[in-house]
């Protein structure tokens, strides 16, 4: 009878458990709501990309970024991170092409400068199948491609 007991109480306890975790999720999500949507445009000779920005309560940024290339196929994605002072760092989740399932992450810098934001170059190494930026190499903000000016929101 005890062992029935235990083993009962060992099948019940993960799932009171798992109820009440997804119960503290959904309250944190209620309290990290969007506080700010700004939306930004950029253009390189063929190349064009747009970034929507939802800056939430927490601080945190979300939201979601694309890039159509002039002769290769676009990549679309969500971007996570935060704002550390004027530069903006996230984790771009990405699919390349339009019938893709395989999903890339790369680490993006941004400076905001002048009411823009300036995509930087790094050198990025791969850990664990987790892309960073080089601990120590400088971020080049000259030397990227896209400098984004704020749109109006569609």
């Amino acid at each position: 009878m005890k062992k029935n007991l235990l083993y009962l109480a060992y099948t019940v306890f993960p799932f009171v458990y798992a109820c009440n975790s997804s119960d503290k999720k959904a309250e944190v999500a209620k309290k990290d709501s969007v506080i700010n949507q700004t939306c930004y445009a950029s253009s390189f000779e063929k190349d064009s990309a747009a970034i929507i920005i939802k800056t939430m309560a927490s601080g945190k940024i979300t939201g979601s970024m694309l890039v159509k290339y002039g002769e290769k196929p676009q990549n679309n994605g969500t971007i996570e991170g935060k704002f550390h002072g004027d530069t903006l760092l996230v984790d771009y989740h990405f699919k390349t092409g339009k019938d893709s399932t395989n999903v890339f992450t790369n680490p993006l810098a941004f400076l905001k400068k002048d009411g823009k934001l300036i995509m930087g170059v790094a050198q990025i190494e791969t850990t664990l199948g987790r892309s960073y930026f080089v601990k120590g190499k400088p971020i080049n903000y000259d030397a990227g491609k896209f400098s984004f000016v704020e749109v109006n929101c569609k």
